[in-house]
């Protein structure tokens, strides 16, 4: 119910990243890196307030946050067909930065508390695969009724859609504490507690792993477009760079409900999540590896999708990893950091790419050391990923 509430709010926010390039005069604006500005200032927004939001949810109930992050959500997504000019806008993105913290951190403290080590990497997978289906919703239905209906009548409805999120939180989320478990946040004092090995490495893997898959994320469209610059035929027709890259990551959202839920499921057993953890990280670094490089186009569009199913993977199984590590220690204030992280992470991802993208050779290097950076990773985890299998196959031979 929460992935479904979370799809909804989602509607406004991910329309504007199809609509807004075209149809930034009807909003008032008065140059297109006004348009930059507008589609990032949340991200930004987020991570300094993080923190704040954890501390929040320290002190209010999981069913308030939701509340109120639902009300925000559809405020922004109103104000889009209400509300004209820049700075106007601007308050309108910082607002809906804060509903969407809001948002996540209530999805995590929901995953955790209604599941347990036999099923949250399933019910993880399910809420991920669930909420990325709004922003399948909002590109595709937004792109088409904006130019039939307007900018201002899809917001309005999109906003009033985000309603709908409210009976559903009430009707599926129990009154009580945020962190929902029965072991209490460690009180201050205690660092040592909470900040083990584990969710040190954890909070670290967090931002690395999200750095890397925003790398590709944000040069995706940009990849089609050097290696490919006079389209890629297809059927008879030549599509665009755009409209390739628009394909493809629509087709990852479709898949995410059922992928997500997969693979997390895979991680409930009891061999853990660090096997198929580190068989998508040395998939992820393969495909990086291969994605700079000018390919056959029908073998190259294959590597990108196995590099988005990786993406997948890798996305709900450290979700899942964290939610552990949390549940174990201090809930609010691991996934807190794990949120703050996996932002940051996302936030670099793209400037740094960019920053080398017009160095000879830039994007190149750039895949390779990303590709060099997952096996890093997986050796971090090596040694607990070779203790835990030894247990795993020593409890086996006692069975068998």
């Amino acid at each position: 119910m929460i992935g479904i509430v979370t799809a909804l709010t989602l509607f406004g926010d991910s329309m504007l990243y199809i609509v807004l390039p075209v149809y930034w005069k009807e909003v008032g604006l008065d140059a297109l890196w006004q348009v930059g500005v507008l589609l990032s200032v949340n991200r930004f927004v987020r991570l300094p307030l993080n923190p704040a939001i954890g501390w929040l949810y320290h002190r209010m109930s999981l069913r308030t946050g939701l509340f109120l992050s639902v009300g925000l959500a559809a405020l922004t997504t109103v104000g889009y067909g209400v509300f004209k000019g820049f700075i106007l806008w601007v308050a309108l993105r910082a607002v809906w930065g804060i509903a969407w913290s809001l948002m996540r951190m209530g999805g995590y403290l929901t995953v955790i508390r209604y599941s347990d080590n036999t099923n949250r990497g399933r019910f993880m997978g399910t809420y991920n695969g669930l909420w990325r289906l709004g922003s399948l919703v909002g590109v595709l239905f937004g792109g088409v009724l904006v130019p039939i209906l307007g900018l201002q009548s899809v917001s309005i409805l999109f906003g009033t859609m985000a309603l709908a999120g409210l009976p559903l939180i009430a009707a599926s989320i129990k009154a009580g504490k945020a962190s929902g478990t029965a072991q209490p946040d460690s009180p201050r004092g205690s660092g040592n507690t909470v900040w083990s090995l584990q969710v040190k490495k954890i909070v670290i893997s967090g931002l690395t792993v999200s750095l890397l898959l925003a790398v590709f994320g944000a040069t995706l469209t940009y990849l089609i477009d050097t290696s490919y610059p006079k389209g890629v035929p297809w059927f008879g027709l030549v599509i665009g760079s755009t409209a390739l890259g628009g394909t493809l990551t629509a087709l990852r959202c479709a898949w995410e409900p059922f992928l997500a839920r997969w693979f997390g499921q895979r991680t409930d057993g009891r061999r853990g999540r660090l096997p198929l953890f580190m068989l998508s990280l040395a998939s992820a670094a393969a495909g990086y590896a291969l994605l700079p490089w000018k390919l056959p186009i029908g073998l190259w569009i294959c590597i990108v999708i196995f590099v988005m199913v990786t993406s997948t993977a890798l996305g709900t199984i450290m979700d899942a990893m964290a939610s552990d590590a949390a549940k174990s220690t201090s809930v609010i204030t691991v996934m807190t950091a794990y949120s703050v992280s996996t932002d940051l992470g996302a936030a670099i991802g793209p400037t740094l790419i960019y920053w080398v993208v017009g160095l000879r050779y830039g994007v190149t290097s750039m895949y390779l050391a990303c590709a060099a950076v997952f096996i890093l990773i997986g050796l971090w985890y090596w040694k607990e990923y070779v203790t835990k299998e030894r247990v795993y196959l020593g409890k086996e031979a006692e069975v068998s």
